[in-house]
């Protein structure tokens, strides 16, 4: 598999107008969401051509199948043909529900990425995951399909809420766990409060290519890609548990809490040492809080988890670390083990 084009720049507009003149297409489609519509589509209008804008409302509840079928009935009313190019302006919200609208449609449209949150350009705009929600369970229908190419900027960035560059940041927490003590540190490093933006960009440059270099070992996550699931059985399951209630928390928190409760699992079955949790829970607990459960939740959120696409065979798959770098795939968690480390969490995390 080719590697998935990535480019990184401080000028988005500039760079989208030279990769749309590279692809040739018949006509050009812009999907945004009512958010990005308002506050990220002026950045660029100025340098693109005019072209047809689609628009879905905002936030992860609206990936869904109505919404897809808005874009197709979008798509067709204003004449696309396989020839035609689609830009996915937005989260990871509108470039998963995007790029699976441009995987499907007439079998296959040409798409690009340009993601507007940090959580959208270091996860869901990179890889060829797209997908949508599906009966309650995230990205439960959906393709293995890359953008022709993806366009990264911090300029988006600068208008973001801290809690969406938090919850970007998780990912790139994940990122450096399973790459390296050095891309650890340097992120634990970094001042959030008030970001460096070129510093930023080299930092999500890093990140990015991490999971690029996973990618290309293995696009259909048949094996090492795994290793990008750390703390995504858990954050899910909090994520989709967040839901039930009616008071959703974003990915990269569910990502953050379930990275602690994956790295306690992953002390308890391959020795991962216990001060680097202690450190990553103090780190988490002061940047994102604490997400609240009770013994009374632990059987919810096991079933939840038991819905997971990682699942084979009837158990629940998780991917551990053996140390900062040392990923390891395919483990598998007893239930008892799952409590203990809920204990442990809601220890560390004081509830």
């Amino acid at each position: 598999m080719e590697p998935q084009k990535i480019l990184f720049t401080a000028t988005p507009g500039k760079t989208l107008g030279e990769i749309i003149d590279s692809l040739a297409h018949d006509n050009l489609f812009i999907l945004c969401d009512t958010h990005t519509q308002a506050m990220s589509l002026p950045l660029l209008s100025g340098e693109l051509p005019i072209t047809h804008v689609i628009s879905i409302e905002a936030g992860d509840t609206h990936k869904t199948l109505e919404a897809l079928a808005h874009v197709w009935d979008e798509l067709s009313r204003h004449g696309a043909s396989r020839k035609s190019l689609l830009v996915n302006l937005g989260g990871g919200m509108v470039t998963d529900l995007g790029g699976f609208a441009a995987a499907c449609f007439k079998r296959g449209i040409r798409f690009v990425n340009l993601p507007t949150t940090l959580l959208g350009a270091v996860d869901a705009a990179v890889g060829g995951k797209t997908g949508i929600n599906f009966n309650g369970l995230k990205n439960e229908i959906g393709a293995f399909r890359p953008a022709d190419a993806v366009i990264i900027s911090t300029r988006f960035f600068t208008t973001l809420p801290h809690e969406e560059l938090l919850s970007g940041y998780a990912e790139m927490l994940k990122h450096a766990l399973i790459d390296s003590a050095d891309s650890y540190r340097a992120l634990l490093d970094f001042d959030l409060s008030t970001p460096d933006w070129e510093r930023l960009l080299q930092l999500l440059e890093e990140s990015v290519q991490v999971k690029q270099r996973i990618v290309a070992q293995d696009p259909c996550e048949k094996g090492i890609r795994k290793a990008l699931n750390l703390g995504h059985t858990v954050g899910h399951a909090f994520e989709s548990l967040s839901h039930r209630r009616g008071k959703p928390i974003p990915h990269g928190y569910a990502v953050a809490w379930g990275l602690v409760c994956e790295l306690l699992l992953s002390h308890h079955y391959l020795q991962f040492p216990s001060d680097t949790i202690t450190q990553l829970a103090d780190y988490i607990y002061r940047h994102y809080g604490a997400y609240p459960i009770t013994c009374k939740d632990y059987e919810t959120l096991y079933e939840l988890m038991t819905h997971d696409k990682k699942n084979e065979s009837g158990h629940i798959n998780f991917t551990l670390l053996q140390a900062i770098g040392q990923p390891v795939i395919d483990q598998h968690a007893d239930k008892e083990e799952i409590f203990v480390a809920f204990d442990l969490y809601r220890d560390l995390f004081k509830l």
